[in-house]
Protein backbone atom coordinates (compact mmCIF):
# COMPACT_ATOMS: atom_id res chain seq x y z
CA UNK A 1 0.00 0.00 0.00
CA UNK A 2 0.99 3.66 -0.47
CA UNK A 3 1.69 6.09 2.37
CA UNK A 4 0.53 9.66 2.77
CA UNK A 5 1.27 12.78 3.96
CA UNK A 6 -2.15 15.29 4.76
CA UNK A 7 -3.13 18.60 5.09
CA UNK A 8 -5.61 19.65 7.85
CA UNK A 9 -8.82 19.45 5.39
CA UNK A 10 -9.11 16.59 4.47
CA UNK A 11 -8.56 14.94 7.91
CA UNK A 12 -11.19 17.16 8.56
CA UNK A 13 -13.92 16.29 6.20
CA UNK A 14 -13.41 12.84 6.80
CA UNK A 15 -13.62 12.41 10.60
CA UNK A 16 -17.06 14.48 9.64
CA UNK A 17 -18.46 12.11 7.22
CA UNK A 18 -17.14 9.56 9.73
CA UNK A 19 -13.87 8.16 7.19
CA UNK A 20 -11.02 9.46 8.76
CA UNK A 21 -10.53 5.03 10.21
CA UNK A 22 -10.43 4.24 6.03
CA UNK A 23 -6.63 5.72 6.03
CA UNK A 24 -4.92 3.36 7.47
CA UNK A 25 -6.69 0.78 5.40
CA UNK A 26 -5.70 2.92 2.21
CA UNK A 27 -2.37 3.52 3.25
CA UNK A 28 0.55 2.29 5.27
CA UNK A 29 1.53 5.45 6.71
CA UNK A 30 0.01 8.74 7.04
CA UNK A 31 2.24 11.39 7.96
CA UNK A 32 1.06 14.95 9.06
CA UNK A 33 3.27 18.02 10.44
CA UNK A 34 3.14 20.04 13.31
CA UNK A 35 1.33 22.58 11.52
CA UNK A 36 -1.65 20.14 10.79
CA UNK A 37 -1.78 19.15 14.65
CA UNK A 38 -1.98 23.16 15.36
CA UNK A 39 -4.09 23.57 13.11
CA UNK A 40 -6.72 21.13 14.42
CA UNK A 41 -5.92 21.74 17.96
CA UNK A 42 -6.77 25.81 17.12
CA UNK A 43 -10.04 24.52 15.42
CA UNK A 44 -10.59 22.27 18.79
CA UNK A 45 -10.32 25.55 21.20
CA UNK A 46 -12.83 27.36 18.58
CA UNK A 47 -15.24 24.81 19.43
CA UNK A 48 -15.25 23.23 16.02
CA UNK A 49 -15.91 19.27 15.83
CA UNK A 50 -12.58 18.44 14.62
CA UNK A 51 -10.41 15.40 15.62
CA UNK A 52 -8.07 15.19 17.80
CA UNK A 53 -4.50 13.74 16.32
CA UNK A 54 -3.49 11.79 19.29
CA UNK A 55 -6.99 9.68 19.00
CA UNK A 56 -5.21 7.92 16.00
CA UNK A 57 -2.08 6.16 16.88
CA UNK A 58 -1.64 5.66 12.87
CA UNK A 59 -1.01 9.40 12.73
CA UNK A 60 2.91 10.14 12.58
CA UNK A 61 3.85 13.40 13.14
CA UNK A 62 6.96 14.61 11.02
CA UNK A 63 8.51 18.32 9.85
CA UNK A 64 9.61 19.02 6.65
CA UNK A 65 13.01 19.33 7.48
CA UNK A 66 13.23 22.30 5.01
CA UNK A 67 10.46 24.76 3.41
CA UNK A 68 10.75 26.05 -0.25
CA UNK A 69 11.08 29.20 -0.44
CA UNK A 70 9.10 30.22 -3.15
CA UNK A 71 5.88 28.55 -1.82
CA UNK A 72 6.41 30.91 1.35
CA UNK A 73 4.32 33.79 -1.23
CA UNK A 74 1.92 32.06 -1.68
CA UNK A 75 -1.59 32.65 -0.28
CA UNK A 76 -1.42 28.71 1.54
CA UNK A 77 -1.91 27.81 5.22
CA UNK A 78 1.25 27.22 7.65
CA UNK A 79 -0.25 23.19 7.47
CA UNK A 80 -0.67 23.09 3.51
CA UNK A 81 2.81 24.54 3.65
CA UNK A 82 4.53 22.24 5.45
CA UNK A 83 2.46 18.73 4.52
CA UNK A 84 3.68 20.08 0.59
CA UNK A 85 6.96 20.28 1.81
CA UNK A 86 7.21 16.88 3.80
CA UNK A 87 6.12 15.52 0.88
CA UNK A 88 8.36 16.38 -1.54
CA UNK A 89 10.78 14.81 0.99
CA UNK A 90 8.89 11.49 0.04
CA UNK A 91 9.13 10.93 -3.14
CA UNK A 92 6.65 7.86 -3.97
CA UNK A 93 4.03 9.45 -1.42
CA UNK A 94 0.56 10.73 -2.01
CA UNK A 95 -0.29 14.16 -0.90
CA UNK A 96 -3.52 14.92 0.71
CA UNK A 97 -5.00 18.36 -0.22
CA UNK A 98 -8.45 20.15 -1.17
CA UNK A 99 -7.21 23.40 -1.84
CA UNK A 100 -6.87 24.30 -5.48
CA UNK A 101 -3.67 26.31 -5.59
CA UNK A 102 -1.99 24.38 -2.99
CA UNK A 103 -3.02 21.42 -5.61
CA UNK A 104 -1.70 23.16 -8.03
CA UNK A 105 1.68 23.93 -7.00
CA UNK A 106 1.95 20.90 -5.32
CA UNK A 107 1.31 19.23 -9.02
CA UNK A 108 3.70 21.45 -10.56
CA UNK A 109 6.78 20.73 -8.38
CA UNK A 110 5.64 16.76 -9.20
CA UNK A 111 3.49 15.68 -6.42
CA UNK A 112 1.11 12.75 -6.48
CA UNK A 113 -2.15 15.15 -4.74
CA UNK A 114 -5.41 13.27 -4.08
CA UNK A 115 -8.42 15.12 -2.78
CA UNK A 116 -11.11 13.89 0.13
CA UNK A 117 -12.95 12.86 -2.46
CA UNK A 118 -10.24 10.75 -4.27
CA UNK A 119 -9.75 9.19 -0.90
CA UNK A 120 -13.64 8.35 -1.04
CA UNK A 121 -13.33 6.96 -4.14
CA UNK A 122 -10.82 5.10 -3.67
CA UNK A 123 -12.36 3.42 -0.33
CA UNK A 124 -15.01 2.42 -2.24
CA UNK A 125 -12.74 0.59 -4.80
CA UNK A 126 -11.21 -1.25 -2.60
CA UNK A 127 -14.26 -2.66 -0.75
CA UNK A 128 -13.93 -0.03 2.40
CA UNK A 129 -17.49 1.86 1.66
CA UNK A 130 -20.50 -0.21 -0.72
CA UNK A 131 -21.20 3.28 -1.93
CA UNK A 132 -19.92 6.15 -2.27
CA UNK A 133 -22.92 8.51 -2.86
CA UNK A 134 -24.25 8.90 1.11
CA UNK A 135 -20.49 10.20 1.64
CA UNK A 136 -20.12 12.74 -1.01
CA UNK A 137 -23.82 13.91 0.49
CA UNK A 138 -22.69 14.19 3.88
CA UNK A 139 -19.01 16.18 2.81
CA UNK A 140 -21.24 18.72 0.89
CA UNK A 141 -23.43 18.79 4.44
CA UNK A 142 -20.44 19.17 6.63
CA UNK A 143 -19.33 22.22 4.59
CA UNK A 144 -17.36 20.66 1.46
CA UNK A 145 -18.61 23.36 -1.64
CA UNK A 146 -19.37 20.71 -4.18
CA UNK A 147 -20.41 21.90 -7.70
CA UNK A 148 -23.55 19.63 -9.03
CA UNK A 149 -20.69 19.21 -12.11
CA UNK A 150 -18.08 17.36 -9.54
CA UNK A 151 -20.88 15.77 -7.88
CA UNK A 152 -21.84 14.02 -10.94
CA UNK A 153 -18.44 13.47 -12.05
CA UNK A 154 -17.56 11.65 -9.10
CA UNK A 155 -20.41 9.37 -8.95
CA UNK A 156 -20.25 8.61 -12.55
CA UNK A 157 -16.44 7.83 -12.09
CA UNK A 158 -17.74 5.48 -9.11
CA UNK A 159 -20.16 3.75 -11.41
CA UNK A 160 -22.90 5.19 -9.57
CA UNK A 161 -26.25 7.23 -10.54
CA UNK A 162 -26.87 10.12 -9.35
CA UNK A 163 -30.14 10.29 -7.21
CA UNK A 164 -33.15 11.87 -9.24
CA UNK A 165 -34.29 15.27 -8.85
CA UNK A 166 -37.13 16.77 -10.13
CA UNK A 167 -37.37 19.12 -13.30
CA UNK A 168 -35.91 22.06 -12.62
Amino acid sequence: MPEAVSNTSPLLYLYRIGGIEWLPKLFDEVWIPAAVVGELKAGQQRGYDVPNATDYRWLRVENPRAMPSEWLSLDLGPGELAAMALALEKPTIILLLDDRLARNTAQAAGLTVWGTLKVVLEAKARGIIDSIEPSVQRLSDSGMWLSDEVRQRILALAGEKPASRSAR
